[in-house]
């Protein structure tokens, strides 16, 4: 069930490795970023990329987002497919 804050449902969840542990260092929960995800906090976006967000969220196509995790430094980008089956976390560069 969707929650009146939650804009679509993230499936499955799955992290890399590498976010994983980038998560850890950061002291930074991986629900609290599925949770911005899903409630339209898309992080560090351009526009453009935002705008996309919110046509996928309407139209059902994929919704990405990227969070800076401080203090280590590390971005961890979160993918929600567009069947929304599953949300993924990862690094970039694991991309």
């Amino acid at each position: 069930m969707i929650d009146k804050a939650t804009l679509f449902e993230a499936g499955f969840v799955v992290r890399t490795p590498g976010a994983l542990l980038a998560l850890i260092e950061a002291h930074v929960s991986e629900t609290s970023l599925i949770e911005r995800h899903q409630g339209g906090d898309y992080g560090e976006l351009c526009d453009e990329d935002r705008e996309a967000n919110e046509r996928a969220v309407a139209e059902g196509g994929r919704v990405f987002s990227s969070y800076a995790l401080s203090p280590c430094g590390s971005k961890v980008w979160v993918i929600t497919e567009a069947d929304r089956s599953v949300t993924t976390l990862l690094l970039p560069s694991e991309y």
